[in-house]
């Protein structure tokens, strides 16, 4: 350690160099700082036994929500749109009434129709104007058929005969709906029949959604996003597993919303982004992903840069300590981007080595890449060997919260040039939609 003589010149040194790291500690390269006592305040908060798990649709989860939409004010954050941080919506349960199809007045098996609709009563011919369109045989019937039910359109969707032990499993769709004015039929098939006709009458449950979601304007660039996500739901209070009932949901997906918070406290501090930061906590990913969806539906995709959805970082990767995989990192460049402005730090993103779960179309991250945004879920979590994925033992002693740390000063390190204007991800390309 050098000992210095006090002097003025020394003096002038000091205030020169105190002013300089001054300077640096707000600059665009200053690395984040994350105390693991703030992780733990936050993920404390959100998977306490007072939340009963965060299940969709209960008090508790909105009792998360006003937590969360708390922390972003705190933050300082701007409401994404209006005055209020909580971006509601309502879905619809529809009931089935009345379902016949006929042609030439012959009845048809009802088997074979599936019909999504928000119409107390539908009437639907070949006068209709009703776009007709198929599934293929070796298509990837659920993902097409998703495709066609938010498609902002009235069609009939033939669903090739060879998925006929699978069709059926279509009626989930329709479980929860969008209000809208659109309908779509899913006749098993490959022709209409002359003559047909279809005629349904429902009725519907309303249920009412919150997202969370705020956002820092950008100077420069304000017209381009870059989105940090998680959800915030979870499972709720269920089977006992040895006394305990309340499902916490710590590592899925509290850890995901703790990063996200923290984070978005970070880039505020920072005041430097050129591009427009949004933060959002999404609803109902584990009973569809009707937040994310609606989310998507707000948002121009053109205008994303990138997508940074955190599911599940509170255990240590397949690698250990300092690591995490990105999901779908063939299909865009973001990965590499990120791995770059890691380079020479201790933490290593990875390729999602679980490519045989279909990941990066099973989170949040899905709606907005199925439109080509760079969007991609980040996570630690061990698929093959998790040991409290959706069970009640998924509690925040279970988690690491030092690496947790690490991992959302690493996701905020990788970003930056992104956030900066400097890097835009490639889209992701059609031909890799499923």
């Amino acid at each position: 350690m050098y000992k210095f003589l006090c002097s003025s010149a020394v003096a002038l040194f000091i205030i020169a160099a105190t002013t300089t790291c001054s300077v640096q500690k707000n600059s665009a390269t200053s690395p984040m700082v994350v105390s693991t006592s703030e992780v733990a305040r936050v993920e404390n908060a959100l998977a306490s036994d007072e939340m009963r798990g965060r299940k969709t649709g209960s008090p508790e989860i909105d009792k998360a929500a006003d937590f969360i939409a708390g922390e972003f004010k705190k933050a300082g954050l701007q409401p994404l749109a209006g005055d209020s941080y909580l971006q509601e919506f309502v879905m619809l349960r529809p009931r089935l009434g009345e379902l016949k199809y006929t042609a030439g007045g012959i009845d048809i098996d009802r088997k074979n129709i599936i019909v999504i609709t928000g119409q107390a009563s539908l009437n639907v011919d070949e006068k209709s104007g009703y776009t007709v369109a198929t599934i293929s045989a070796g298509e990837n019937l659920f993902s097409k058929a998703q495709s066609f039910a938010a498609a902002k359109k009235n069609t009939i969707v033939l669903v090739d005969t060879s998925m006929s032990k699978n069709f059926a499993r279509l009626t989930g769709l329709k479980r929860q709906i969008f209000r809208s004015p659109f309908s779509t039929i899913f006749i098993l098939g490959s022709t209409l029949p002359n003559g047909f006709k279809i005629t349904t009458t429902h009725s519907f449950e309303e249920i009412r959604f919150k997202n969370v979601a705020g956002i820092l304007p950008g100077r420069s660039r304000k017209g381009e996003q870059v989105i940090f996500s998680g959800h915030y739901d979870h499972l709720g209070v269920g089977k006992p597993e040895a006394g305990d009932s309340i499902y916490n949901g710590a590592n899925d997906d509290a850890a995901g919303i703790t990063a996200v918070i923290l984070l978005a406290d970070h880039f505020k501090k920072l005041g430097n982004n050129e591009r427009t930061l949004v933060f959002v906590a999404f609803t109902a990913e584990e009973i569809g992903g009707f937040g994310s969806q609606y989310f998507s539906q707000q948002m121009n995709p053109a205008t994303i840069t990138a997508m940074f959805n955190i599911e599940m970082i509170g255990t240590e990767s397949k690698w250990g300590k300092n690591s995490a995989f990105i999901t779908g990192f063939e299909k865009t460049n973001m990965g590499e981007i990120l791995q770059a402005n890691l380079k020479g730090t201790a933490f290593q993103f990875y390729p999602d080595p679980y490519t045989k779960e279909n990941l990066f179309y099973r989170s949040d991250n899905a709606t907005l890449a199925r439109l080509g945004v760079p969007a991609h879920t980040i996570s630690t979590s061990k698929m093959d060997s998790e040991p409290n994925y959706h069970k009640a033992s998924d509690e925040v002693k279970t988690l690491d919260l030092d690496n947790m740390a690490q991992i959302i000063k690493a996701i905020a390190e990788s970003s930056r040039t992104i956030v900066s204007g400097r890097d835009t991800p490639s889209r992701v390309k059609a031909e890799s939609l499923q």
